[in-house]
């Protein structure tokens, strides 16, 4: 596949991402990305962008529970490298380590295991969606507490105007689109 413009990974963003109007609840525009996985050209350009960005740069990819797994297992296969999923709490075996955080509509907890880095391991941080920055923050100080280096958090689509951004601040960050 050849190199992918960033006009152009957005632009493919953007054509194969759904709005669904009041979903989950009345309101809400939720933002669907089942068109994007199950388009094959798209869900490539995605993964290739991102290959070409991180080559050599981390020893593992890290996603986020749920739909960052989608993401970021097939970024591990294609760099050849390790994935670890964020999940949320006990869903995963031996000895973790949680971290509660804030929603717009309550709190969650998200959990890693503890030994899922070696010492200093730069790591890619993948979601399909950054909306008010609490998942992926809460996410970023677990990998940290347990010896993940952060080398940058990438999403498919930056939801502009929820902060999420700020709550990541001194971070590197890299959204594919906004909206």
């Amino acid at each position: 596949m050849s190199e992918i413009t960033g006009s152009d990974i957005s632009r493919i963003v953007h054509a194969t991402i759904r709005d669904v109007p009041d979903f989950p609840s009345q309101g809400i525009l939720f933002k669907d990305i089942g068109p994007l996985v199950s388009d094959p050209v798209a869900f490539a350009a995605v993964i290739e962008h991102w290959r070409a960005r991180h080559t050599g740069q981390v020893a593992k990819v890290v996603g986020i529970d749920a739909r960052g797994f989608i993401f970021g297992g097939a970024l591990a296969h294609a760099l050849g490298v390790g994935f670890v999923p964020v999940r949320k709490a006990g869903k995963l075996p031996g000895r973790t380590i949680e971290r509660s955080y804030d929603l717009e509509y309550g709190s969650a907890t998200l959990a890693v295991q503890a030994d899922a880095f070696t010492g200093g391991e730069r790591v890619v941080v993948i979601d399909d969606v950054l909306a008010t920055g609490g998942t992926a923050h809460a996410a970023c100080a677990l990998i940290e507490q347990v010896g993940g280096v952060i080398d940058e958090v990438a999403v498919v689509l930056e939801l502009l105007g929820l902060g999420g951004r700020e709550l990541l601040t001194g971070r590197a960050v890299e959204a594919l689109a906004s909206a």
